[in-house]
């Protein structure tokens, strides 16, 4: 029988994970940030692009919130549009870009992916209490092959406010591995209203839990 854990109160299983998580990531953090080119050029941090130039002190507003639960969220160094595709609810396809004018969490997750179980009912309970017009959570499948799985796995686990989304091919975790931003699953990325690349981890997270719901709310700049 599966054991399923009710929304709103992260395993402790999950909780070690995310801790340990946070932990390595805290240290790739600390490397990136104090690595220059040795010419005397400004930090990355500071070399957004142009579509993404208001989103620096976003990005600095957020990382003081990456601790606790989400301790393992790095900055995005440096802040940047990232143009990556999947299918929507109604099986057409869907780009980061249609998601204008919202704060995004964007979740990669498998059903075959232990931890993504795990964390996927945080997600869910993040969505219902946070998601609206400003925010939202986008939680994208990308188990290969058909609906079947996937859509089983939500049912049984009460996952009902997620929108389904959908990448069978796989083609928006090897984006984001190009990009030097996934190394496994689950993969969560923080985009600001403009699309642009806010923060990321790899690795689950109590996304139920209180430090998730402040670093949210520092994105939204609410």
């Amino acid at each position: 029988m599966t054991n399923k854990r009710p929304f709103g109160l992260p395993s402790v299983r999950l909780i070690m994970i995310a801790g340990i998580a946070g932990v390595l990531a805290g240290a790739v953090a600390v490397y990136v940030r104090n690595t220059g080119s040795g010419n005397g050029e400004a930090p990355l941090l500071a070399q957004s692009s142009g579509a993404c130039e208001g989103a620096i002190e976003k990005v600095t507003s957020v990382s003081e919130f990456s601790r606790g639960q989400v301790a393992a969220m790095v900055a995005a160094a440096p802040p940047r549009p990232l143009d990556l595709a999947f299918k929507g609810p109604d099986g057409k396809d869907l780009k980061t870009a249609d998601f204008a004018g919202k704060t995004v969490l964007l979740n990669l997750w498998a059903t075959w992916c232990g931890p993504c179980r795990e964390e996927m009912p945080a997600l869910n309970a993040l969505q219902k209490e946070m998601g609206g017009e400003d925010f939202e959570v986008v939680a994208v499948n990308i188990d290969t092959g058909n609906d079947e799985k996937p859509k089983a796995f939500l049912s049984e686990y009460g996952v009902d406010a997620l929108g389904y989304y959908r990448d069978s091919s796989m083609g928006v975790f090897n984006a984001l591995k190009k990009e030097g931003l996934a190394f496994g699953l689950p993969v969560t990325l923080v985009m600001d209203q403009k699309g642009c690349l806010i923060s990321a981890m790899n690795g689950p997270a109590a996304w139920d839990s209180p430090d998730a719901k402040a670093l949210i709310t520092a994105a939204k700049g609410s």
